[in-house]
């Protein structure tokens, strides 16, 4: 189902009745408010909000009731992500008799995005009593995402910077707040920028800016703020460390910048702030914060939901492109403890042929790992540490590392990048008084990995 689309576009003009849009009926000589609804969608697509809404509410005083241009108002701010402002400016105003149900759809589509499924279920009820035909088997999928969002449990990621909300975050505290650690570079790499230009590429001008958040663990919590509270494990530690791993693939592209987003919460008592766990998807206006709060902005962001039951596995990566906020494709996959390493690398594969990743011919030549299960622990490791270091976390909050290094020391002999996330996951942990290495490590022959050696 795509985001925002209109129903009337679809349509000849000649059949539509007169309680439903034509296909673009802002777009005619005869309509006076043309020219402020282009001028609105200006703002929109300048990310100027308010002076958008200070037309639209201008527009709504004179004809809100037209079906034409509620369809209009909705399409256009659903398309550049501003999914609040049309429940805001259209909810009070729609009226599926008079209006028809593009505008409803649109509106439906919003509730969804916002994860707010008792709302769109109203919506989509309403939308049934038209007793439209052509539009059963549409408003069939919607009922089948609002049952989804009822399975998973429909709490929302909380706004960048806001409170958390209700449902088990209200527990954390009502004015608790979540903040995003954008992270640019490889994770390893960092404490070896003297060797910058021997080991990443660099980068022109003209690049595509992609953001990889940390995925969703629906249904894996019955006590969120408890598990938040406790050292990552295994689930949770993937949910930040695959975001990691790909941001880190893309950095290897002459094509791409870039970075992976991880959340931390800061409670409201001065306590120490502790790693997120987002039990719901990131929804459309989540992603428009990721893109305000992002240097440049966004071409594309990559979300997604991790879950595991009895030990099996399933990922879900959603591809959305940011210019009109609709998502792109969906890639799935599944796996068993036997399985990770190779599903893994499948997914891997998928998301760069999709994206059109090529390599990046300068700085460090990069290869997939071999066991990506390794690399992933060893990622997210790495990420506990630098935000321990920066002290945004505590090191209290960090699990053993013992297994991590015993398994990282049999891939290091013939990797050089792994040898360099060796001595910079040894040497932060050495910072940081951790328990010392328990295992000896082969390093690579790589005269890079002797260069960053030296460097302590």
């Amino acid at each position: 189902m795509g985001f925002f689309d209109r129903l009337a576009a679809k349509k000849n003009a000649s059949s539509a009745t007169p309680s439903e849009p034509t296909a673009d009926p802002s777009a005619t000589a005869a309509n006076p408010l043309r020219p402020r609804l282009a001028a609105a969608r200006a703002h929109l697509e300048a990310q100027d909000l308010p002076a958008a809404l200070a037309i639209y509410e201008e527009i709504l005083a004179a004809a809100g009731d037209r079906a034409d241009i509620l369809v209009t108002i909705s399409g256009d701010l659903g398309s550049t992500g501003h999914l609040a402002s049309i429940i805001d400016l259209i909810a009070p105003r729609y009226d599926a008799q008079r209006h028809g149900p593009a505008t409803g759809l649109n509106l439906l589509q919003a509730y969804l995005a916002l994860r707010n499924p008792d709302a769109a279920q109203h919506v989509l009820d309403i939308l049934f009593s038209l007793d439209r035909p052509e539009l059963e088997d549409r408003l069939h999928g919607f009922s089948n995402a609002i049952a989804e969002l009822l399975v998973q449990g429909a709490e929302s990621l909380p706004a960048l910077g806001e409170p958390t909300g209700s449902g088990q975050r209200a527990a954390l505290s009502a004015v608790a707040k979540v903040a995003l650690v954008s992270i640019s570079k490889p994770i390893w790499f960092y404490g070896l920028e003297p060797l910058a230009e021997k080991i990443l590429p660099a980068k022109g001008d003209r690049l595509r800016r992609i953001a990889f958040a940390q995925l969703a663990l629906p249904g894996a919590y019955t006590d969120l703020p408890a598990a938040m509270a406790k050292p990552e494990d295994e689930l949770a530690r993937l949910s930040r460390a695959l975001p990691l791993w790909f941001a880190e693939t893309f950095y290897f592209s002459p094509h791409y910048a870039p970075i992976a987003a991880v959340g931390v919460l800061t409670p409201p008592d001065g306590s120490a702030n502790v790693p997120v766990i987002f039990s719901a998807e990131w929804s459309t206006d989540n992603l428009r914060q990721l893109v305000d709060s992002s240097t440049g902005g966004l071409d594309y962001i990559v979300t997604g939901a991790l879950t595991q039951k009895a030990g099996d596995s399933e990922l879900l990566l959603r591809i959305w492109e940011v210019k009109k906020f609709r998502e792109r494709k969906q890639l799935l996959v599944r796996w068993t403890p036997a399985t990770a390493d190779a599903e893994l690398l499948k997914i891997h594969e998928q998301l760069r042929l999709f994206m059109e990743w090529t390599p990046e011919k300068s700085g460090l030549p990069y290869t997939a790992p071999a066991s990506p299960r390794v690399w992933l622990d060893t990622l997210g490791a790495s990420l506990g540490l630098f935000l321990a270091e920066k002290k945004i976390l505590p090191v209290e909050s960090l699990p053993p590392l013992a297994s991590t290094f015993e398994q990282l020391a049999s891939h290091t002999a013939n990797s050089a990048p792994v040898s360099l996330a060796w001595l910079t996951l040894n040497s932060r942990a050495t910072r940081l008084a951790l328990t010392a290495t328990p295992v000896e490590a082969t390093l690579s022959p790589d005269p890079l990995v002797s260069q960053a050696r030296s460097l302590g």
